[in-house]
């Protein structure tokens, strides 16, 4: 089994600025984590301003034009209604984050075990790169019916769908990480002794960690959207359940609170990620 671990990472033209996407395999996504940001107080008031503006201008021409409710409620309704409808929501948030945390962990887990294997054993990722593929292209969404006849209406199908959406894009980011090690570095250790287990707890995943944390947010983001479509095909609880609810009756304010509270936990994953990847794996820059 030793014969087959690979030793050789794909070969870049250094006049060249950009990555060969055909030789990697994979889409890198790093430039999710280094997005450009305030640099002072100046350009934070900008953007402040210029959001607010979008507010204060959507108030006012809802309002301006009578967009009925059930259209197009106003900001500070649909602000009124979260306010007012939190106490309903509330529990139905704390659904979706649980089937969100249990779902995420493991396909995370078995994400970068997978990663880990295929990057060193290549008759492995000859078997199982077919699936994956699949699981990629295939919406988790069109399995949840599939998943509810065999395990019924509780949160494990959508733990399911939630590990199936996750798995994939975390394995496909850290195997891309994985590849990406610096061969002089392996053959420094090699020649100090280095074992493998060593090389790889070392060097391989410090030097991956950067790709690995890419693929723990979009695998968070994939996560989040699994989990609450799951909710609107599959019924019960959640925030995708209170969509389909409030849409049904058209309350297009509890409506669009809902979006707002979806949308706040996928940018809180988001922000998460970020201050991980500017902290653990700001050496890359």
């Amino acid at each position: 089994m030793a014969d087959q671990l690979i030793e050789k990472i794909p070969d870049f033209d250094k006049k060249e600025s950009t990555v060969n996407v055909a030789e990697e395999g994979f889409i890198d996504w790093t430039s999710l984590t280094k997005p450009p940001t305030a640099k002072n107080m100046r350009e934070a008031l900008i953007i402040l301003a210029v959001a607010v503006a979008i507010v204060g201008g959507s108030e006012v021409l809802v309002r301006l034009f009578n967009v009925p409710n059930y259209i197009l409620p106003a900001p500070s309704k649909i602000f009124t209604a979260l306010v007012e409808s939190f106490d309903v929501i509330g529990p139905h948030i704390l659904i979706t984050l649980q089937e969100l945390a249990i779902g995420y962990s493991i396909g995370a887990v078995i994400g970068i075990v997978l990663a880990a294997v295929i990057t060193q054993i290549p008759f492995i990722e000859k078997i199982i790169t077919p699936y994956i593929i699949i699981l990629v292209t295939t919406p988790m969404l069109a399995l949840v019916p599939l998943l509810v006849l065999k395990l019924g209406f509780g949160l494990e199908p959508r733990i399911v769908a939630v590990a199936l959406a996750v798995g994939p894009m975390v394995m496909i980011n850290s195997a891309t990480g994985f590849r990406r090690t610096d061969m002089a570095k392996i053959a420094l250790a090699r020649s100090y002794g280095a074992t493998t287990l060593q090389l790889f707890i070392k060097i391989r995943f410090p030097l991956a960690l950067p790709m690995i944390i890419v693929g723990l947010m979009v695998g968070g983001i994939f996560g989040l959207l699994t989990a609450v479509g799951a909710e609107m095909v599959g019924g019960g609880g959640g925030l995708g359940s209170r969509l389909v609810f409030y849409s049904s009756l058209a309350r297009m304010e509890p409506f669009f609170a809902t979006i707002v509270i979806i949308a706040t936990i996928g940018i809180s994953m988001y922000v998460i990620f970020f201050l991980i990847g500017k902290k653990w794996a700001s050496w890359e820059a």
